[in-house]
């Protein structure tokens, strides 16, 4: 018998019963039995479930109308505003698949996304549009649906051919959308990218029945009340974090989602009373700077009743003083885009006395965890062994999109390879202890140092560049570079930072630079990371 399953939580099922599916039905069913209920607040806006299911309709009938076909993938180029949660739902609706994009992404980031999907269609904000139309010729894209944060587009790019208003599109589309087959468990909902350290992004295959499972169960194990919890959804919804625990769970349990397009602490606080927030999903960055926040004691917090941190560990004192500040609980959690997303979160217990702190919790019903030698991957180990975390359950992904070699390395016996060196105790916690690539979380955001280091190798005075993750208080860790320079060229850190910064989105900008004579090397000239790193760790001790 699995640890884990003698200190299950109190009134949390070890195994669900999932409806097998498609996922957008949990919408139809919330709107069917809340159909007057807040579904999405914006800017003081609100809209109910019934007009939330309504409008992705229309987005369904639009689609279908501009000849979108089952499994076709349309890009989402959306910040959290309420066109992101109506052109989700309305493009499952149309049997397309979604593919949310960073509004983040710079220009190659956004070419290589829609080159891989394949998208011929794309939903974007109207100030993203210079963006899509750099690249537009070198993609698959036929069609641009533009909106702008108040709905209605700059008028002069719907000028352009191709280009069309996303208000329009609902107004004018006949309200069915298509009747179409969904194979939940087969089917395609989203292909999620993520990445690697080879700094080339992989698009995950996640199901319908992926999504539909992860939201149920996490739902489950938060004990939230149906039709009653108002959810801060700051999370970005194009981030499978923010798309599990803050969109689709929250329609599962006819929630309203509070949309916030970027994290301000005063905005969040001033939201947080305002709305009367129960539920927050977040990383530790976001938590620090609120329990840090000069304003913060003008602020009535006391309707928190559950958080999640995840993404990076959560510091024990600023878990300590959030949970004094609110009342609430605030709990670890683990995941990744493969699994859409959740795996381990630790018990939502207001005692505290299940939870452990630097652990990421237990496993989610139905998901099943171990922990496999880093040599071979072949041989479970033991309570207290430190190895790979191995998972397995309805939310784990089909594959990798048009990569079976990447796709065979990760699943294997319908077991997912994370990647991150766990253990696991006696009671069957799990603890992440290092990662097994070297991935730099800051702010949550995952930065890969070979994307990075692809960059700096365009800049005509780098001659050897490793970039790895500096430990810093507040972001987790800083992307930091190391350089050797070509011989007579000279150039400033500033210049260097700057030179990545017009390259890249924002949070994987280099954040510090030093220059070196020489970077350590294997014998066949490969640079090495991880004494860089080490390096970084001892000067913190």
């Amino acid at each position: 018998m699995r640890p884990q399953l003698r200190f299950w939580p109190e009134g949390i099922p070890r195994s669900i019963n999932y409806p097998e599916m498609p996922l957008f039905h949990l919408l139809k069913k919330t709107a069917e039995k809340y159909p007057d209920n807040t579904a999405v607040i914006f800017q003081n806006e609100k809209i109910s479930f019934k007009d939330l299911d309504r409008l992705s309709d229309r987005f369904a009938a639009a689609l279908s109308g501009l000849d979108t076909e089952k499994g076709d993938r349309i890009a989402l180029f959306l910040p959290n505003i309420p066109q992101f949660v109506i052109s989700y739902y309305g493009t499952l609706k149309a049997g397309a698949v979604v593919t949310a994009v960073s509004p983040l992404s710079k220009e190659r980031e956004l070419e290589y996304q829609l080159k891989d999907s394949e998208a011929e269609t794309m939903v974007a904000l109207d100030t993203l549009y210079p963006l899509v139309k750099a690249v537009k010729r070198e993609t698959r894209l036929k069609r641009v649906i533009t909106t702008g944060i108040k709905e209605l587009p700059a008028p002069k790019i719907l000028e352009e051919p191709g280009v069309f208003s996303l208000q329009d599109l609902l107004t004018k589309s006949l309200p069915a959308p298509p009747r179409l087959e969904i194979d939940p468990k087969e089917d395609l909902a989203a292909l999620q990218y993520t990445g690697g350290t080879t700094g080339e992004p992989k698009g995950a295959m996640l199901t319908h029945y992926n999504l539909v499972s992860n939201a149920v169960a996490f739902a489950t194990w938060l004990r939230a009340q149906e039709g009653k919890e108002v959810f801060l959804t700051v999370l970005p919804l194009f981030h499978i974090y923010g798309m599990t625990t803050s969109m689709n769970a929250a329609i599962y349990l006819a929630a309203a989602m509070v949309l916030v397009p970027r994290f301000d602490p005063l905005e969040i606080l001033g939201v947080i009373e305002k709305y009367g927030v129960t539920v927050f999903c977040g990383v530790p960055t976001m938590y620090i700077l609120l329990v840090n926040c000069p304003e913060l004691a003008k602020y009535d917090l006391s309707s928190i009743r559950f958080c999640v941190s995840g993404a990076a560990p959560l510091p024990p004192d600023v878990q300590k003083k959030f949970m004094d500040l609110t009342g609430g609980v605030l709990i670890e959690g683990y995941g990744l885009t493969e699994a859409s997303p959740v795996t381990h979160v630790n018990p939502i217990d207001p005692t505290m006395k299940t939870v452990k702190k630097g652990s990421i919790g237990l496993t989610l019903p139905d998901t099943e965890a171990k922990i496999a030698d880093l040599e071979t991957g072949a041989r479970d180990l033991s309570v207290g062994e430190v190895g790979e975390l191995v998972v397995r359950g309805p939310q784990v992904m089909k594959g990798y999109w048009r990569k079976p070699k990447e796709t065979a390395e990760a699943l294997k016996d319908g077991w997912l390879y994370t990647g991150d060196i766990a253990k696991m105790d006696g009671e069957g916690y799990f603890y992440i202890i290092d990662r097994k690539k070297d991935l730099i979380k800051y702010k949550g955001y995952s930065v890969y140092p070979r994307e990075v280091e692809d960059i700096l190798y365009e800049h005509p005075a780098v001659k050897l560049c490793a970039v790895v993750g500096k430990p810093d208080p507040v972001a987790g860790e800083i992307p930091k570079a190391f350089i050797v320079l070509k011989e007579g060229t000279k150039t400033t850190d500033g210049e260097i930072m700057d030179f990545v910064k017009e390259r890249i989105a924002p949070y994987k900008g280099v954040r510090e630079v030093e220059f070196r004579e020489k970077l350590p090397t294997t014998s066949v000239g490969k640079v090495l990371r991880r004494p860089l790193r080490e390096e970084e760790l001892k000067k913190i001790k």
